[in-house]
């Protein structure tokens, strides 16, 4: 068995994570919807940017640091929300959020998170963001919210692109549900992953119980397992950018929206007082006919002309994927696959090696960019064929 220490880069993480957890668990966090084309094009939008080194720059004082909304963050990043980090190990947003305090970026807990937000802000501290799904019951959605107010988290991050779920087909071949529908095949899943049952089930049944979601209503706090015909809140399919402005008005930290592709909604998320936006396809888990973050990034950018803080999530796998965001105009980038690899495959310390691997791609990439500052990192390190911030186009080669 591979150990963390002889991964040395996010793939071999990710294979770490595959031997370690049940099928069910493993394909939630690492496919996408339907036929998987955004998934696939996220990455390939990546691939296809190619870079120009510059030589015989003085590297002696690379610098990562920068300001994320107000704070430092000692990398242009932020560990994004996913929900089921708990079930990838014991605690695992427990284990994330120490991480990234470690690191000295933010954390973003979900909604469906199975350890409860006071127990994160009381034990992680570090800077701690909590994502929201907003519910058709919004004063329960508001009580959510005043809870990670008063936990001290200092931002707040609306999900928006959820609409009326996904088509993931996968979870139902491999009977994974949350919460899990026992069956055959998914004891079975679990019974191939010895380690898994007994370092992350066995825990939880011997400590606190089969987990749940802590940060639910009390009446939708079910068990996660043999709780399939039981209640739980059902997400708001109505929700409009007033509710947005309402949140902004109850919300006294810093606001954040996620899931915003076309430059007019950048536009409007500003308007009803973001702070920051996020430019995100979802990971290629919501409509797969999406177009890639990436390539939607640099109108927006242009849009936002400096606004608001833009926050790049969707497909980073890699130091050198962090340095094409920010060339492209992201202020910072969300990591959310990545980080999940690193706990599955080894709790706390798997996921502070997956911040440091890309900590230390980025550094090397920047290092041949003849880059001493992230704030260096800017359009012309890309060869002329690929895209552009839309303000600096004039001034850059013609690209026919």
């Amino acid at each position: 068995m591979v150990g963390i220490d002889h991964c040395y880069n996010i793939a071999d993480l990710r294979r770490a994570a595959k031997r370690r957890l049940p099928k069910g668990i493993f394909e939630y966090i690492d496919r996408g919807s339907e036929d998987e084309v955004a998934l696939a094009h996220n990455r390939a939008a990546f691939d296809r940017l190619k870079l120009k080194t510059r030589v015989l720059e003085d590297l002696r004082d690379l610098n990562t640091d920068v300001e994320l909304l107000g704070d430092a963050s000692a990398i242009p990043l932020a560990i994004a929300p996913t929900g089921i980090a708990g079930l990838c190990s014991y605690e695992g947003e427990l284990a994330l959020a120490k991480a990234a305090a470690n690191a000295g970026v933010p954390f973003t807990l979900a909604t469906g998170s199975i350890t409860s937000m006071e127990k994160i802000a009381e034990q992680a501290r570090g800077r701690l963001w909590f994502q929201l799904y907003m519910w058709q019951e919004e004063a329960l959605s508001y009580q959510l919210v005043q809870r990670a107010k008063d936990a001290g988290f200092e931002a707040l991050v609306v999900t928006v692109d959820a609409a009326l779920g996904n088509n993931r087909e996968y979870n139902q071949r491999n009977g994974f549900s949350i919460p899990f529908k026992v069956s055959a095949r998914s004891i079975i899943d679990m019974l191939c992953h010895p380690r898994w049952m007994v370092s992350v089930l066995g825990r939880y049944l011997a400590t606190s119980g089969m987990p749940r979601h802590e940060n639910y209503p009390a009446r939708y706090q079910h068990r996660i397992a043999f709780g399939s015909g039981q209640a739980k809140p059902v997400r708001q399919s109505g929700m409009t950018w007033a509710d947005i402005g309402r949140l902004r008005e109850f919300w006294p930290g810093k606001f954040i929206v996620k899931g915003i592709l076309r430059p007019e909604d950048a536009l409007l998320a500003i308007e009803h007082g973001a702070d920051g936006i996020v430019v995100s396809n979802h990971g290629g888990r919501n409509l797969d006919s999406s177009v890639a973050s990436i390539d939607a990034l640099p109108d927006i950018v242009a849009a936002v002309a400096g606004r608001a803080t833009v926050l790049f999530d969707s497909g980073i796998r890699r130091g050198s994927d962090i340095a094409k965001a920010l060339a492209l105009g992201a202020d910072s980038v969300l990591v959310g696959r990545a980080t999940l690899y690193g706990v599955a495959a080894g709790g706390q310390r798997g996921a502070e090696h997956a911040l440091k691997i890309l900590r230390s791609e980025l550094r090397k990439t920047m290092a041949y960019l003849g880059c001493t500052d992230v704030s260096e990192l800017t359009p012309d390190i890309f060869a002329k064929t690929a895209p552009v911030r839309r303000e600096t186009i004039e001034t850059l080669p013609s690209q026919e």
